[in-house]
This record gives C-alpha cells, sequence and structure tokens, in this order.
C-alpha cells in the first residue's frame, strides 16, 4: 500500500482520526521552512501537507496568498518544494507528504517530468486545485504511472449527481472543503459537517479528510470525530506571521511557536474520540 493507505489504516485500527497540518514551502525562508517541516511528525503530525508557492493562488485566502508571496520572495519553486521533500525524506521515510498546488508550476516544469520526480523525492500524493475531473487526463495517467495519489476536493456545493464523477478519479483520501469560498475566512457548522460527511461515505470507502476553515483545537478535534482527519492551514501560517520581525524574518522562536501549536491541535485531535465515547458512555449509564 502507498504511505497515505497505510497510515490512514493504522489510524482507523488505533481508532482516531488524523492529524494533517500545512506548510507553505519557503515560508519565510528555506531554513526556516524546513526545520518546521523535521519537526512536524514530533510534533504530532500523521500527514503533510506542503503548498508549493504560485503567484495566482485562487482558492486561497489572505493568510495563505501572503505566505506564498513571502516563499516567492524568497526563491521558493516546484523544484525547491521537492527539493525539500527529499531532504525531509532522509530521516523520515513513512510519514506521507501531499503537495498541494496549482497546475501552471506543473505545466511549465512538464507534467511527466514532474510526476517522476516529485515520487522520486518521497511525494505521496497531489492536490491540483484547478484541474476538474473533467480536465483529469492532463495529470491523472503520469500520477498513476509514479504511484501518486490524485487527491479531489470535494465542496458543500457538490451535488449528488456530480459526486460519483469527481470521487471516480481520486485516490488516497477526499479532501472535504468545509467552507464555500476561499481557505482562512470562517468555519463550518458542526451540523453542517455532520450531514455532509454521511452523504459522502454513501459514495466512497475511501477516507474523508476536513479543511479550510479548521483553525483551533477544538475545530480541528470535531473535524476528526466526525471524518477521518483534520487538516489545519491559516492557523499555523498566521502564527508563523506573527513570530516574523518587521523586516519579515524569522525570530529564534518561530519554529518552536508553529510546533507548539501543531503540537496543541495533534493533542486535540487525538483526544477527540476518547472524549466522544466517554462522553456517550457517561450519557448511556
Amino acid at each position: 500500500m502507498s504511505r497515505i493507505a497505510t497510515r490512514f489504516a493504522a489510524l482507523k485500527k488505533e481508532g482516531r482520526g488524523a492529524f494533517m497540518p500545512f506548510l507553505e514551502a519557503y515560508d519565510p525562508d528555506p531554513a526556516t521552512s524546513m526545520a518546521i517541516l523535521r519537526g512536524f511528525p514530533g510534533a504530532g503530525a500523521d500527514l503533510i501537507e506542503i503548498g508549493v508557492p504560485f503567484t495566482d493562488p485562487m482558492a486561497d485566502g489572505p493568510t495563505v496568498q501572503r505566505a506564498g508571496q513571502r516563499a516567492l520572495k524568497a526563491g521558493g519553486t516546484l523544484a525547491g518544494t521537492l527539493a525539500m521533500t527529499r531532504d525531509f525524506r532522509r530521516q523520515d521515510d513513512t510519514t506521507p507528504v501531499i503537495l498541494m498546488g496549482y497546475y501552471n508550476p506543473i505545466l511549465s516544469y512538464g507534467v511527466d517530468r514532474f510526476c517522476t520526480d516529485a515520487a522520486a523525492s518521497g511525494v505521496d500524493g497531489l492536490i491540483v486545485v484547478d484541474v476538474p475531473p473533467e480536465e483529469a487526463d492532463e495529470i491523472e495517467p503520469a500520477a498513476k504511472a509514479n504511484g501518486l495519489d490524485l487527491i479531489r476536493l470535494v465542496a458543500p456545493t457538490t451535488d449528488d449527481e456530480r459526486l460519483p464523477r469527481v470521487l471516480s478519479a481520486t485516490t488516497g483520501f477526499i479532501y472535504y472543503v468545509a467552507i464555500t469560498g476561499i481557505t482562512g475566512t470562517r468555519s463550518a457548522t458542526t451540523e453542517a459537517l455532520a450531514t455532509a460527511i454521511p452523504r459522502l461515505r454513501q459514495h466512497t470507502n475511501l477516507p474523508i479528510a476536513i479543511g479550510f476553515g479548521v483553525r483551533t483545537p477544538a475545530q480541528a478535534a470535531e473535524a476528526a470525530r466526525l471524518s477521518d482527519g483534520a487538516v489545519v492551514a491559516s492557523a499555523l501560517i498566521d502564527t508563523l506571521a506573527a513570530s516574523l520581525d518587521e523586516n519579515g524574518r524569522a525570530r529564534p522562536d518561530t519554529v518552536r511557536k508553529v510546533l507548539d501549536q501543531v503540537r496543541e491541535l495533534s493533542e486535540a485531535v487525538r483526544a477527540a474520540r476518547d472524549h466522544a465515547d466517554g462522553v456517550m458512555a457517561t450519557g448511556s449509564a
């Protein structure tokens, strides 16, 4: 099995959901970004999502956009993101890594070459935000040939008629976009998620992770309780951005602050189902 399938299977056996933090490659500089990436697993990351810097990130809110701008200023590229993954793999061969980005850099790099290099660098999955299922042939054959999972975004507006088409081209896991709109702007209600996730499960056996609008430990725990995992991005980037000096440079405690937050979020996710089981047991006693 792939690293992604292996990790979700192990977590299911443990009876808990996954925690997946996000990092924009090269934000605010290569060394700080690499230090955070290396620290993720020890702080409790079950899977890792790495953003590829791009000039026009249409699905991202202001927080991730600013992270991308800092990364580009620091020299961030698709090739540099792959190099980061290769460096990470020297010390960690088990934590799944998913690249999230846009098609233009991949097209410029060369689709076949990119998928070959991504697999060789230790990438496990791809989220290409602006390639819909109708255009899957642009990248799906090369991804499949190189053993890369192609993870699709499913939105609250994806109806039952379209859902099978979206899911048919999906491997690894389903990324459920909890809100309509861009990242980091608001959060979904528990009621909305409690309705949406069972609807998805009627159409797929793949794990489902909830992202877009998951910011706090309580929200991450709720997402992991209702689905198979929680993705946190903007909240971690906000912490990183707030730690920078007046010139946008990392301070000595930047890495620690981000990893402390990752640890707090991870602990909440790990405790989520235990807490829910405890509440149910108390209620039935």
